[in-house]
């Protein structure tokens, strides 16, 4: 038996950031978020040795331990070894061996809420093993306390709720881990034009976000005002994308995109830099209304709106930059998984 499972990517729109505590529980965060054609995968399948493999396509590394036993934390392969620990202290796993195989469209720490995303769909993997018996919410839940409580991972909260329930969605973050994900009911032709101008590029370069998000939380705990009002900005803009696209407002969301890249620059430190600066303004010269940095900042993928045929113009001038422009559609669909009873050659 082979159990395989994918959860999609997403683009974070608008009121990135305000998904993390300490500000989410304090003052509320909202966030605007749609998923895309770009998959994080899981693959699980029965191990006649009584031991558990974790293979990662993308780090290319490989773990071996008995089955029964804590799995050891190893960089590269740590959400495996935290997803696995959790399930063995819940009492879901038997004394079977397997060999769980991930992969991921994109490169880790790209923006794209990589380490979240890949979390949902391992768990979506074993939940189909053995049927368990998750909702969407619990699902998310669960794959954010390994993450952030059992790893003690820094992040934020819309990565793992994009990735289980897919399509756009207007998401409000309270006090005590509570989450609402209000799924947006659009016009196809509201929703065709946007996944038509949003060019997204990949920088090449990679970060590990959770430096920029410590800072973040430190500059709200210690009270910094300037950067609190910038995510209180940033939650408004939120709600500024939100009427753009149900009411078809569709010339606005660039100008969205600008004012809230200027707002989440004021964040913390580090989540802009020279190159990304030199990127986002060779863009707009171009033809591009507005963009922004994916997820915490600091390198991995940006994304642009290019409305009319800009975007064309755009692609040719961020071919001096080295990176690369990534194809996309958005999906209505969030985490999916299913099962096989032999390899089909």
């Amino acid at each position: 038996m082979i159990w395989r499972s994918k959860a999609p990517f997403r683009l974070g729109l608008a009121g990135g950031g305000t998904d993390v505590s300490p500000y989410c529980d304090l003052y509320g965060g909202a966030i605007l978020n749609v998923t895309v054609s770009l998959y994080a995968h899981a693959h699980i399948e029965r191990q006649s040795a009584p031991e558990v493999v974790f293979y990662s396509v993308d780090q290319m590394k490989t773990l071996k331990f008995p089955v029964g036993e804590a799995a050891p934390l190893e960089k590269g392969l740590d959400l495996q070894a935290g997803l696995y620990n959790r399930l063995l202290k819940d009492g879901v796993l038997d004394n079977r061996g397997f060999r769980l195989t991930t992969s991921m469209d994109v490169p880790a720490g790209s923006g794209l809420g990589t380490s979240s995303t890949l979390m949902v769909a391992m768990l979506k993997a074993f939940t189909e093993m053995y049927n368990i018996p998750y909702g969407e919410y619990d699902l998310a839940h669960k794959a954010y306390e390994i993450e952030r409580l059992d790893l003690q991972l820094a992040g934020g909260r819309q990565d793992q709720y994009a990735a289980t329930f897919g399509g756009v969605n207007f998401m409000e973050f309270y006090k005590d881990d509570k989450v609402i994900v209000n799924p947006l009911r659009i016009k196809m032709e509201y929703l065709n034009e946007p996944e038509n101008n949003i060019l997204l590029y990949f920088t090449s370069t990679n970060r590990s976000s959770s430096e920029i998000i410590k800072k973040q939380q430190l500059n709200v705990s210690s009270n910094n005002l300037s950067s609190i009002k910038a995510m209180d900005q940033l939650k408004e803009q939120s709600r500024m994308m939100k009427e753009a696209i149900l009411k078809g407002q569709l010339n606005a969301i660039g100008e969205i995109l600008d004012f809230g890249f200027e707002q989440k620059k004021r964040m913390a430190e580090n989540i802009s830099n020279s190159l990304i600066d030199e990127i986002y303004d060779a863009a707009k010269k171009s033809g591009a209304t507005g963009g922004k940095i994916s997820g915490a900042g600091g390198g991995g993928f940006m994304f642009f709106y290019c409305p009319g045929t800009s975007k064309y113009q755009v692609i040719e001038k961020l071919k001096q930059f080295g990176g690369e422009v990534r194809n996309y559609n958005f999906t209505p669909l969030g985490a999916r998984s299913w099962k096989i009873n032999e390899i089909i050659q």
